[in-house]
């Protein structure tokens, strides 16, 4: 987290909406075999924790279960030039929006696993609207079977949630609506967006 207090964002309720709406992250764990890192899809409980999956032959599968872990998720990001403000004597930054999640992890039984996969494919395949969503009905049984074999599924039970949101909050209102029409122009459009929305907070 940035040890810059004005960039510190405690809303639980925008944290879970970042989770659901980016819905991938970093899990990070040190192992006997030295700190190992492992890109995966997660889903919220909505109650205090994150699940996913990693598979079998993961550095970090086989060590994860009753570790302390790290999840984090990263939202938009972007360079900002001085020149963005309109105010002199002004350097580089970095914007960003990130979150941490840390706690106790542990292994999921095969039908944990199961209902997992199926609520976070609901849950993405739900966003894809107007398409017709894609259930496990669809293929054969065997070959989903198969494939769960081929994984194994987490729970991370978050103990602290840590979120960063560097949106030039330490900037005047008509500074930080430069930078954002600036980064708006070159496409950057979820990062003005995000100055717009959080870094009057």
């Amino acid at each position: 987290m940035h040890p810059n207090i004005e960039f510190h964002w405690n809303d639980r309720a925008g944290h879970e909406a970042m989770i659901a709406q980016i819905g991938f992250g970093m899990i990070f764990a040190t192992t006997p075999d030295g700190p190992r890192v492992a890109h995966v899809p997660i889903l919220s409980t909505g109650d205090g924790a994150i699940q996913f999956h990693l598979a079998k032959g993961n550095a970090l599968t086989k060590h994860l279960a009753g570790m302390d872990a790290l999840c984090v998720v990263n939202g938009p990001d972007s360079y900002i030039s001085p020149d963005f403000y309109g105010l002199e004597d002004q350097v580089p930054t970095w914007n960003y929006v990130a979150l941490e999640l840390e706690g106790r992890v542990r292994q999921m039984d095969h039908d944990g696993l199961v209902a997992f996969l199926d609520e976070a494919s609901a849950h993405h395949e739900e966003q894809l609207a107007p398409k017709e969503p894609w259930t496990r009905d669809m293929m054969d049984p065997k070959r989903f079977d198969g494939l769960v074999k081929s994984v194994v599924g987490f729970e991370l039970e978050v103990k602290a949630w840590r979120a960063t949101a560097k949106l030039n909050q330490n900037k005047p209102a008509d500074a930080r609506e430069k930078v954002a029409a600036a980064l708006d122009e070159r496409g950057r459009r979820a990062m003005a967006h995000m100055i717009r929305e959080l870094g009057e907070r």
